[in-house]
């Protein structure tokens, strides 16, 4: 066996003459001492040399896209535009959802905490890296709001003989802009004010929900008797927090741009009735 491999070894080796010969003269213009073994050995390299070669070419330059199957350019761009917008409708779809599953929530009357927990609980890791502590401007800003309003002296006709004799306090001053339209889905109004002026509780009532949403910034939404809800979107600062009980005409946020829908300072009240809009402009007078 072990002749064998050395016969066939030193047959690969075995060195022939390749000659070139000028035809009409019959001179020896060039010639070659090669053997089988450097034939296979510059065969295999020069297998090497392109395959890299077309590889190369196929990678970095647009030759790709002449090969059946492979996407052009135009194509994974639009692959591209086409999974970064589901990933931003998957976050709205999430953010509607999850607004909506809080109103219905707040309009019915429960308790918003276990639905918090429940979110907490399943969004736990998830956001570990964001903070929403207050820096200490704000909460120097807050507690002197606080302070400030404690002894607010607002008054409410509690105690009427008409049971549908309501008083409402304007949650705040200025100029109405956009009102409401139940036909385009706005079921609130949109007043114009100072920045940083005070939001007053409509009514006396309970806290029952505060929060932040991309749409509508800072929200806090309050109940009141005879199955009343207010809600003051776009807020910059909230006041009070959930299951607070406040006055009518206490203050409860400051006016602010919070929010994507949000052209300038100004406040978005909604007033509802047992899940049902009202116009706030029936029963309050806002400038």
């Amino acid at each position: 066996m072990a002749k064998k491999i050395a016969k066939k070894w030193q047959r690969l080796r075995y060195k022939y003459k390749l000659a070139i010969v000028n035809e009409d003269t019959l001179a020896e213009v060039m010639r070659f001492r090669l053997s089988r073994f450097h034939v296979l050995l510059a065969l295999s390299a020069g297998t090497v040399v392109l395959v890299g070669l077309t590889t190369l070419l196929i990678a970095y330059t647009g030759l790709r896209e002449f090969i059946p199957g492979y996407p052009d350019g135009q194509m994974r761009r639009m692959i591209t535009a086409n999974a970064l917008r589901v990933d931003s409708l998957e976050a709205e779809v999430l953010k509607r959802d999850r607004y909506m599953e809080m109103l219905r929530v707040v309009l019915s009357g429960q308790d918003t905490s276990a639905l918090s927990a429940r979110e907490m609980q399943e969004g736990e890791g998830k956001y570990d890296s964001l903070e929403f502590a207050l820096s200490e401007s704000e909460e120097v800003f807050r507690n002197t709001m606080e302070e400030r309003e404690r002894f607010n002296l607002g008054f409410t006709l509690r105690h009427v003989a008409d049971e549908d004799l309501l008083h409402f306090f304007p949650p705040v001053e200025g100029l109405v802009t956009q009102g409401f339209n139940e036909r385009v889905r706005h079921y609130g109004t949109d007043i114009v004010a100072k920045a940083e002026a005070r939001v007053a509780a409509a009514m006396d009532g309970v806290v029952v929900f505060t929060d932040w949403t991309v749409k509508t910034g800072y929200v806090i939404a309050v109940q009141h008797g005879r199955d009343l809800l207010t809600v003051y979107k776009h807020n910059s600062t909230l006041l009070k927090r959930q299951g607070d009980y406040v006055r009518g005409g206490e203050a409860i946020a400051i006016v602010g741009n919070t929010g994507e829908e949000t052209t300038g300072p100004h406040l978005h009240f909604e007033l509802w009735r047992a899940g049902t809009p009202l116009n706030a402009e029936d029963f309050i007078q806002f400038n």
